[in-house]
């Protein structure tokens, strides 16, 4: 279909030929992108300027201007029309009934429609007095009418944006840097707002404004690609959806990328984030530009009048072997020569981030352009900079971004190209996997003062995820590629060993402090013998915490490092020579003995409800500030019987409670007390409302225990209340047999969806198998459940491993259906 074809339908001007031939253009398939976007804006003048002229009398003095996305002839298949109807105030009845002929069949169709009717004086106010109104009117584009009238608006418009730039340019500074605040990240989100985030649309948007001022203007290259890569996302997401939204939500990421001819979900992210990264990196460079600009003009009058004229002479100050501060930023000196000294973007990179200070754009563009490739492996100096770059705390990022926006970073560590601006489809992360490695090094480099090997520690925190840009465990290709990336940089072979051995291991630590029982020598000597030494586990200790503190809110607190302190404790005990003991039972508290003693004495579950709080911690591991709500402690006394497990976790799942850990576990009992005992210890939060009171809650684990309240039917009939509303589909649940995990049970390991009533379903299924409970470790990150069991037969001993697998096969089978 030609253009020529699909004008024909609106040669009458009447909405259902615009209709027609609207809905003709966004169905071919052949035409996307700009041109659609183009021809659709084309087709959209040709209909309003039917509208405009379709009178009996051609109105003089008039004229209707296309302003903000629809003045640059940006038209998505849902995106507003804006519109402003100018005139020159000699007949505002006559322009009163022209509006009414153009603004009615606009609604009819339905188009969203965002209009104004305004003499030249009044534009020009309205702009002077509301800033988004002025960066519409700097788009103005003519339509139809006096076509003087709209090119005086114009000329008018740009010459008042140029002469209060300097006071308006702060203002959208200001404007952009709330939005920002407001809206997050773009290139991080895994639900963008492709217009409103920061380094999205908008964005563009005003570094072409600043552009227009000619005070500044934006890094150019790369800058119209990405900007057109946001707008054909967007495109294919009111084509898929229908309506016009600007945010990606995870359940239509598949259909949009499908529209647009992509692999998958994560490939659509992955070119929306890179993108993103271009228009954040230009409005930083951009804003910092303007800064300069309006800082210098107001000091140089000043040094002219004191200096008696001329113009004077930018200060530079020495920071390392070509590297000089300019005027805020870091800059190469003149005698620098990159083709010369490949340590240089190191070296420069390294000062910019000690000093706190940017990289000029001129500087990394001149190194990403001239410097000569380090040789392999890398020189003693070359590696120092780079361990004083990741050591240099948070302004490594901008450093960091600066160089990887020129293609630095990639050239110095080629592997990162398989990690950057990769998303992780995971609640508990924050970060895409590069900007995480980054957040990775600054957290570790407060803990550089806690360990023998700082350098180690921090190259460590680097590439400890490298792995996750290919298939597989990510902790196994991650030390190979560790291996390979520490002997080019320079490492020796026993440093080169250690890396290899903290990528490897990185979740290690964290993972068998949550979910292992910490009394069982098994656990203990299988760690000691994956790290090896005591500086090595020294050394994972402090990645593990950077790792967790940079990983997001739900992946540490006080409690976690609590666990992963006294797993670390015991592991240096059996590397230094001491062997593990065999468990014995913690010696319970004066708290849990009493409740103990109560539930022998009347038969039945005893519980305390208390609130819980723990102070923020320091880089110190000191507390500091205000203690931190938690949720509430539930600690449950119950005779031994079975069935507790799916008892107590439906009991608190009927009353909306979130577990977010959990432990079980035999109490042992004073002497002259008979009976065995159940304690249950955990950590719950309300989903909404108050916590029901303590009665409530014993009364009800009552029934459950008898088998009077049908916890399964009550979770049913909540569940058919309230349908599950569509989202982001959640990867299967997978359950394992964790072998040679313990010596004195089986672990049975569980990993799913956290979901209310999980934890019945799963302690129901372990009961229906048969099995004993000797002990429970369960926690919640974000929206995922990592839970492990430690389960034996009727006599105590661990399951034969046959019958551990078909436990393990049936309870995913349960979770599964």
């Amino acid at each position: 279909m030609t253009s020529t074809d699909v004008h024909k339908d609106v040669e009458d001007s009447g909405p259902s030929g615009y209709a027609a031939a609207r809905l003709r253009l966004l169905q071919e398939g052949a035409r996307s992108g700009p041109p659609r976007r183009s021809a659709l804006s084309e087709l959209t003048d040709d209909w309003l300027a039917g509208l405009f002229s379709a009178g009996s009398e051609q109105p003089r003095g008039v004229s209707l201007i296309a302003v903000g996305g629809y003045g640059r002839g940006e038209l998505s298949p849902r995106s507003d029309l804006d519109l402003v109807l100018l005139h020159d105030g000699s007949d505002p009845t006559a322009v009163a009934a022209l509006a009414d002929r153009i603004w009615y069949p606009v609604w009819d169709l339905g188009l969203a429609l965002d209009h104004s009717v305004r003499t030249p004086a009044e534009a020009r106010k309205t702009a002077g007095e509301d800033l988004k109104v002025q960066l519409g009117l700097l788009d103005a584009r003519h339509i139809a009418g006096d076509l003087g009238l709209t090119a005086g608006l114009r000329t008018a418009v740009l010459a008042d944006w140029r002469n209060q730039a300097p006071k308006r340019l702060p203002e959208l500074q200001e404007l952009c840097a709330e939005r920002a605040e407001r809206q997050g990240e773009l290139q991080y989100l895994l639900e963008p707002d492709l217009k409103e985030a920061r380094g999205g649309l908008r964005d563009a948007t005003a570094l072409r404004a600043v552009a227009a001022s000619w005070l500044a203007d934006a890094p150019r290259e790369g800058l119209d690609d990405a900007r057109r890569r946001l707008l054909d996302v967007r495109d294919a997401l009111h084509l898929t959806t229908g309506r016009a939204t600007d945010r990606l939500a995870l359940q239509e990421q598949d259909q949009v990328a499908a529209e647009l001819g992509l692999l998958d979900a994560d490939t659509l992210l992955r070119q929306v984030y890179e993108a993103a990264r271009v228009i954040s990196y230009a409005s930083d460079v951009t804003w910092r530009e303007v800064g300069r600009v309006l800082r210098s003009r107001s000091v140089r009058p000043r040094l002219r009048a004191m200096l008696g004229g001329g113009k004077p002479v930018p200060e530079r100050s020495p920071l390392a072997e070509g590297v000089v501060e300019q005027d805020g930023e870091v800059v190469l000196a003149r005698a620098a020569r990159p083709d010369r000294d490949p340590v240089l973007p190191l070296r420069a990179a390294a000062a910019a981030a000690q000093a706190g200070l940017p990289l000029s754009l001129h500087a990394v563009r001149r190194m990403a352009a001239h410097a000569r490739p380090l040789p392999t492996p890398w020189p003693a100096e070359a590696r120092e900079q780079l361990v004083t770059l990741l050591g240099s705390g948070p302004s490594t990022v901008d450093v960091w971004e600066a160089l990887e926006a020129e293609g630095l970073i990639t050239q110095l560590l080629p592997d990162w190209e398989r990690v950057r601006c990769r998303p992780q489809r995971n609640a508990v992360h924050i970060w895409t996997v590069d900007r995480h490695l980054i957040e990775t090094a600054v957290r570790a480099s407060e803990f550089t003062r806690r360990v023998h090997r700082p350098d180690l520690l921090l190259v460590a925190a680097l590439l400890h995820d490298i792995g996750k840009g290919w298939p597989g465990d990510h902790s196994v290709a991650g030390e190979i590629i560790a291996r390979d990336v520490a002997g080019r940089i320079g490492f020796d072979r026993d440093d080169v060993a250690v890396l290899a051995a903290l990528v490897r291991h990185h979740l290690l630590l964290v993972d068998t402090a949550t979910r292992r029982d910490l009394d069982d020598p098994a656990t203990v000597r299988a760690v000691a013998e994956a790290v090896g030494s005591q500086g090595t586990l020294e050394l994972l200790h402090a990645l593990t915490e950077a790792d967790a503190l940079a990983t997001g809110p739900a992946a540490w607190s006080s409690w976690r490092g609590s666990l992963v302190a006294d797993l670390v404790k015991r592991v240096a005990a059996v590397l230094a020579g001491d062997a593990p003991e065999e468990p014995e039972a913690a010696a319970p508290t004066a708290e849990q003995e009493r409740l103990a003693i109560e539930a022998v004495a009347t038969g039945g579950p005893v519980l305390s409800l208390r609130a819980q709080t723990e102070p923020p911690v320091t880089a110190e591991d000191q507390p500091a500030g205000d203690p931190e709500p938690l949720g509430v402690e539930l600690v449950i006394a119950v005779p031994d019987q079975p069935g507790v497990l799916p008892a107590v976790a439906g009991v608190l799942a009927v009353h909306r409670l979130t577990v977010r850990t959990a432990e079980l576990r035999a109490l042992d009992l004073p002497d002259g007390v008979e009976g065995s005992v159940l304690l249950l210890n955990w950590r719950v939060a309300a989903q909404y409302g108050s916590l029901p009171q303590a009665a409530r809650l014993r009364a009800d684990l009552v029934r459950a225990l008898d088998g009077s309240l049908d916890i399964a039917g009550r979770l049913a009939e909540r569940d058919a209340a309230y349908p599950r509303r569509r989202g982001v589909v959640a990867p299967p649940a997978r359950v394992a047999v964790a072998s040679a995990a313990s010596r004195h049970a089986t672990v049975i390991e569980v990993r799913a969806q956290d979901a209310p009533g999980l934890l019945f379903r799963i302690g129901q299924a372990l009961e229906d198998a048969g099995v004993r409970m000797r002990s429970a470790h369960v926690s919640t990150l974000g929206a995922n459940a990592v839970d492990a069991f430690y389960v034996t037969d009727a006599k105590g001993a661990p399951l034969a491993s046959a019958e551990a697998a078909s436990v393990a096969r049936k309870l995913e089978e349960t979770l599964r259906g």
